[in-house]
């Protein structure tokens, strides 16, 4: 089993700025996309970002030049820089990442996903 856990959340006012953080852990032979997705009331999950292996970023146009997403792949550790932090960025955000785990008696395949993280924006 591969367990993210992620940090970093909290209320800031708009304009403010938050880092959020994942740290994956368990038998993990490969991370390949590292990602942040959120959730609002009354919404669905949606993409926020993502971070391949080779360091390639995709972006919500929402988030586009606002936000920015990076990795250690030394920590297995993928974090969110957000600024200019507005109130429709309120959400639980969620970590994602897959990659290849070692099994029992063989490598398996994982896509696993954090519990969340609540992210609120006052006007």
């Amino acid at each position: 089993q591969v367990q993210l856990v992620e940090s970093g959340g909290g209320l800031v006012q708009a304009g403010g700025s938050l880092r959020l953080s994942c740290a994956a852990s368990g038998s993990i032979i490969r991370i390949n996309n590292m990602g942040w997705y959120r959730q609002a009331p009354g919404k669905q999950r949606e993409l926020v970002a993502v971070i391949t292996s080779g360091n390639n970023t995709n972006y919500a146009d929402s988030v586009k030049g606002r936000f920015t997403i990076s990795r250690d792949n030394a920590k297995n550790t993928v974090y969110l820089q957000m600024n200019s932090l507005k109130p429709e960025d309120t959400a639980v955000y969620y970590c994602n990442a897959d990659g290849i785990r070692r099994a029992v008696v063989s490598l398996n395949v994982f896509n696993s996903w954090g519990h969340g993280t609540q992210v609120t924006v006052s006007s």
